[in-house]
């Protein structure tokens, strides 16, 4: 892949546009945007700087998975990527869920019943296919849908701004009163704002990663960012009351302000962003399985190849994985998402540190700053994962809370470990420098 689908890529692998966003208006225009504008400084920027330090230092299939096991020895390794790949079975039960919600949207008699599981299967079974291809088939195509899918808000913010200027309308910046609507608010933008280290699993499908890690990290940041903004800005200014909106809600939005016809092209984009997620987080995730089996870690099978250098083996079973988390509500994948994920990103924060500090001399093209920033740079996304830990004590999955199902869930990845080691032979260790 060259640098736009890379950029093309990470955008779908973290964002898919202003999809799925509607929610933070629980909490108002005013709280919302400003967590929007707040999260890319707070959240984004510090994961996208040690990532695209960590990629052009260690481009290696695998990504975050080598970093941390390089840093933090075969132990820590194994759980960067258990807990990475437990994130991905609640993660990419999202993406069918939505593609459902706009569907249903359009033709509500397509997604009744068990329509709305056939489809959801089929999703699964079109972005497995399409990532057989290989990594630019994915790369490409993402190009593709993100200009289909971000075309009809173009639209509808000029419609927006025109009409808020020609059409006075009060602005109300209070959201809705419900309860925990800001945490909801916050919890919401910080799944819609993760993923970045997502690409870095696919480094030797990469044109030239050294260079172009940091700089897709950083144009992709910056994209997600005004995808987000910008079209709320404008509902604001056109006097939408953020009361109306919750997910799925922009296809109403758009019929109100331009017509029917644009109400339909929003639905169609809702659809395409759902498919361009779960196309290129496979891309991503099924490189996981397939490096650990190449350090004897998993069994061998999964590290088989097609002759376009995908591991076909890796993505049908993450594919069997992913559809078992399908039953789960939208509100409830997000929290144990944010758990797992979140666990695994403070890891790559320590592996940035530990990193500088055991090799000084490793070649980094691109820097995060100096070994104090490097120290400090993973504190606030930190903090930010330990309120999202504590704000979802009270939601239940599987008749637990789910922070305990994710503890639990965390807890079998030694014993995962463990089994392993026993299992299968040791790898040998990794170099300690990269040509």
């Amino acid at each position: 892949m060259r640098l736009l689908p890379l950029i093309a890529a990470t955008f779908f692998m973290v964002s898919g546009g202003p999809y799925g966003i509607e929610d933070i208006l629980n909490a108002g225009y005013l709280k919302g945007l400003i967590i929007l504008l707040a999260l890319p400084l707070l959240w984004s920027l510090p994961t996208a700087l040690m990532i695209g330090e960590l990629a052009s230092a260690l481009p290696e299939e695998g990504g975050f998975y080598v970093w941390v096991r390089r840093a933090l020895g075969p132990f820590w390794g194994y759980q960067e990527a258990w807990l990475s790949l437990a994130a991905s079975i609640f993660d990419m039960a999202i993406y069918p869920t939505l593609f459902v919600l706009y569907l249903g949207r359009l033709f509500p008699a397509w997604t009744a019943g068990w329509h709305g599981m056939a489809w959801e299967l089929a999703l699964i079974a079109l972005c497995c296919a399409w990532n057989l291809l290989g990594a630019p088939a994915v790369g490409d195509g993402s190009v593709g849908l993100g200009i289909l899918l971000l075309s009809p808000f173009v639209v509808l913010v000029a419609v927006a701004l025109w009409h808020g200027a020609h059409v006075p309308a009060h602005i109300s910046w209070t959201g809705s009163g419900k309860e925990g609507g800001l945490t909801t608010a916050i919890l919401v933008a910080m799944w819609n704002y993760m993923g970045w280290d997502n690409a870095s699993t696919v480094a030797r499908e990469v044109d030239n990663p050294r260079r172009n890690y940091p700089r897709a990290m950083l144009a992709s940041a910056a994209v997600v960012a005004i995808t987000y903004i910008v079209p709320l800005a404008a509902a604001a200014w056109a006097g939408v009351p953020a009361e109306s909106f919750s997910t799925g809600s922009w296809a109403d939005v758009a019929r109100t302000l331009v017509g029917p016809w644009l109400g339909i092209a929003i639905v169609i984009g809702g659809t395409l962003t759902a498919v361009g997620m779960f196309n290129a987080l496979t891309m991503s995730y099924a490189r996981l399985p397939m490096v650990l089996a190449e350090d004897r870690m998993l069994p061998s099978p999964l590290a088989r190849k097609n002759k376009r250098n995908v591991p076909w083996v890796a993505v049908l079973a993450c594919a069997v994985a992913w559809a078992l988390a399908l039953h789960f509500s939208f509100e409830r994948l997000i929290s144990i998402d944010l758990i797992l994920y979140g666990s695994s990103l403070i890891l790559e924060f320590v592996a940035l540190i530990v990193l500088r500090l055991r090799e000084p001399n490793l070649d980094r093209p691109f820097r995060a700053g100096s070994l104090v920033t490097a120290c400090f740079i993973g504190a606030v996304p930190t903090a930010l994962i330990v309120y999202a830990d504590v704000a979802s004590r009270h939601e239940h999955m599987a008749h637990m809370p789910a922070l305990l199902l994710g503890a639990l869930i965390a807890a079998c990845g030694p014993v995962f470990y463990l089994l392993s080691k026993k299992t299968t032979r040791r790898p040998d260790p990794l170099p300690a420098t990269v040509d």
